[in-house]
């Protein structure tokens, strides 16, 4: 059983032309879910469910919890999510829709987190949002279905928050024998693994600031950084408003709402930060972002020039 659906993978005209080589959109936004976490989240919720989970309880900024509360309307399980009070009245609502019960706590992921865990139980398993093996086993298909389509990527782009993307992404390089490297993007405020590529050890952020909600981890898990020190990892960090721009750029070319998160890496090739050669197929992961409306892409774009 699967929950998660083959997103479609596409060629963008527009941002290839821009950049000078092939890229190509891996449209995770297109999960049931809207979001990549349709693969991590729904992965581990099914292992779990093998395992005699009755209740999921998870912590989330928006995207995992959504996927949580999806799996277990799906399933049929009762779900609880903590949220801290950053995160969005969509994603909230979206939760709710899924009948799951949603506690606001804390000004950021770790303190909602903390009293998430102390729900856990027996019965109740915790889903984490981005620091499991299960989660990054539901990712690494994605790069699977890439290969299948007979792409054979040169780079890949992607954002990072709390790291089950890029830990997901790296397994599916490794199993496929791809030595290529990965661009880890975040913004300015969330930059939790770039600060630690730079120090060259894993450290916590004393604080997560801007728009982008859902990368507002202030530390990734251990296998991120273990990652980012053992392979060709690059760090990048772009301004909120890059973000934001990048998110109403893509909209016009792609017909496609995403959140400031995706929009920090689809910024890198809309301000082309890094130079390609013509031939080179880069992935970008499109991570989506089910959580975001018009209106609040148009605020931020309001308040970010203000």
């Amino acid at each position: 059983m699967t929950l998660s659906i083959k997103t479609p993978l596409i060629k963008s005209s527009q941002l290839s032309e821009l950049n000078n080589c092939n890229v190509w959109l891996k449209m995770e936004s297109s999960q049931p879910t809207g979001s990549f976490k349709q693969r991590s989240i729904g992965n581990a919720c099914l292992k779990y469910v093998e395992q005699g989970a009755q209740k999921f309880i998870s912590s989330s900024g928006g995207n995992a919890g959504i996927s949580v509360a999806y799996m277990g309307n799906m399933l049929n399980i009762p779900v609880t999510v903590v949220v801290p009070k950053t995160t969005s009245q969509k994603a909230i609502d979206l939760m709710v829709q899924q009948d799951a019960e949603v506690i606001v706590h804390g000004d950021s992921w770790m303190e909602a987190n903390e009293l998430a865990l102390s729900y856990v139980n027996e019965k109740a398993v915790y889903i984490h949002p981005f620091d499991d093996q299960y989660l990054w086993d539901g990712v690494a298909h994605i790069i699977d279905e890439v290969i299948a389509e007979d792409i054979h990527p040169s780079a890949v782009i992607l954002s990072v928050g709390g790291g089950s993307l890029i830990s997901g992404i790296h397994q599916g390089l490794t199993q496929n024998h791809l030595d290529i490297p990965i661009y880890a993007i975040e913004t300015h405020g969330t930059a939790s693994l770039n600060n630690s590529m730079k120090l060259g050890k894993h450290i916590k952020l004393d604080e997560v600031t801007g728009v982008a909600t859902t990368l507002a981890a202030k530390q990734v898990c251990e296998n991120a950084f273990m990652i980012s020190q053992n392979h060709n990892v690059q760090g990048i960090t772009v301004s909120d408003q890059a973000a934001v721009n990048a998110c109403l750029k893509f909209l016009d070319d792609h017909r496609t709402l995403v959140e400031p998160a995706c929009g920090a890496t689809l910024s890198i090739l809309y301000d082309q930060k890094i130079n390609f050669m013509p031939l080179e197929n880069v992935l970008v992961i499109v991570c989506g972002g089910a959580s975001i409306s018009f209106e609040q892409l148009s605020k931020y774009a309001q308040q970010l020039v203000a």
